[in-house]
């Protein structure tokens, strides 16, 4: 018995061990980030220690006006918080017309937004590129916002329709006899069961808007519409030299999605891992 409980305890520590040195190498790089925010040009590569013996927060004032960050940063924001919420209400009203509605070419419809999510992000960029100069919305935050929400529609339509085909076909009766049309009974029935999978499309589509670089250099050359990723390398253009200022740009970019992942984390996995179950 105390030799199983020796090996066990010897399994578990070589796991936690194993564990934290993947978690340290994956902080660290974070860590050295936000450490060389707070400090000097002069002083970001020879000092050594891990925390700075001055701090400079004059760094992040410094970004947020020489870089325009403040700018980049509101952009970023109305950008995510608009694909995120135009996603939601497109991918949710076609994901349940697919699972409870019946009409001619359904199968095929849904057939061709899976397939679409055989091909890569980058491929997309050029025919949405060309489209978009054709109808004349190049650097123009609406052509932005409706093709982000173009990038995220297929796979928020196949978690959600996942779920509204296991939804109890007892409950959209009786939301029926209750006087619901079918906008109520997706509102007041489907969209509340469906909040596993919904946390899951808001986490993934904030971080893809958020984090996204190449289609914003495609469609937005104006330096006052541009996202927070593209603004980064601009600035750091501009500055590549000034390594404390770029390393507070960084920081300020990578900060609220790091923090908006930290808080629901748990959804992702509680998302992803119940959608055999509604409810």
């Amino acid at each position: 018995m105390n030799r199983y409980l020796w090996e066990r305890m010897a399994k578990s520590t070589l796991i936690h061990l194993l564990l934290l040195t993947v978690t340290g190498s994956c902080l660290f790089p974070l860590f050295w980030m936000v450490r060389s925010s707070f400090m000097t040009q002069q002083t970001i590569f020879t000092n050594k220690s891990l925390f700075p013996a001055e701090w400079h927060f004059e760094n992040y004032w410094n970004a947020i006006i020489e870089g325009n960050f403040g700018m980049y940063f509101l952009n970023s924001l109305i950008y995510t918080v608009t694909v995120v919420t135009g996603i939601v209400l497109i991918s949710s009203l076609a994901a349940f017309a697919f699972s409870r509605l019946k009409f001619p070419g359904k199968n095929f419809f849904f057939y061709l937004f899976v397939a679409a999510m055989m091909i890569p992000l980058p491929g997309s960029f050029v025919p949405l590129t060309v489209l978009m100069n054709k109808i004349g919305l190049v650097n123009t935050r609406i052509g932005y916002i409706l093709c982000m929400i173009n990038v995220g529609l297929s796979l928020s339509i196949l978690l959600l329709k996942t779920f509204f085909d296991k939804m109890p076909a007892d409950l959209e009766d009786a939301a029926r006899i209750d006087g619901c049309g079918r906008l109520q009974i997706w509102w007041n029935v489907a969209l509340p069961l469906a909040r596993p999978a919904l946390a899951v499309i808001v986490i993934f589509n904030s971080l893809n808007v958020w984090n996204e670089y190449i289609l914003a250099m495609l469609l937005l050359n104006n330096e006052s519409l541009m996202p927070l990723q593209r603004g980064l390398m601009v600035f750091q253009g501009s500055h590549s030299v000034e390594y404390p200022l770029l390393m507070a740009g960084l920081t300020i970019a990578a900060l609220p999605i790091i923090i908006i992942y930290l808080f629901m984390q748990k959804h992702i996995i509680k998302g992803l891992s119940s959608g055999a179950v509604v409810g």
